[in-house]
């Protein structure tokens, strides 16, 4: 079973930014990440392909989220999230599938972070 930990969560002030990072499995097809808020549903916030040539974002986060991958280490993604609205409070997961094509369904991906929390407030 693929090991995967998320870092860079925190507590920031509305209009702050944090950068998460994760190492996903190199047999990853598509990687991404996804957050949860109490007594809501895993919502997908944003995937890209393993070449990197292809991002998908949710409506919620787009313009304001950028997910990346390191150049070096390619199996080391980021999120890069500015702007942050107290409404991105969440615990965000990394996630990896091995699906050819884009899953936006948390069903979709094998293997999974175990969160880090993420919290925006004044």
């Amino acid at each position: 079973q693929a090991q995967m930990e998320e870092s860079g969560g925190g507590s920031v002030q509305p209009g702050d930014s944090l950068r998460l990072a994760c190492t996903v499995p190199e047999s990853s097809i598509h990687m991404g990440w996804f957050r949860q808020s109490p007594g809501k549903e895993r919502e997908f916030v944003a995937a890209m392909n393993w070449r990197g040539d292809r991002k998908y974002y949710g409506d919620s986060v787009k313009g304001r989220f950028t997910i990346s991958r390191n150049n070096v280490n390619k199996a080391t993604i980021y999120l890069q999230m500015n702007s942050l609205k107290p409404d991105d409070t969440a615990v965000y997961y990394c996630a990896a599938s091995e699906y050819r094509t884009i899953q936006y369904s948390a069903s979709g991906y094998r293997y999974w972070g175990q969160g880090t929390q993420v919290t925006v407030s004044s």
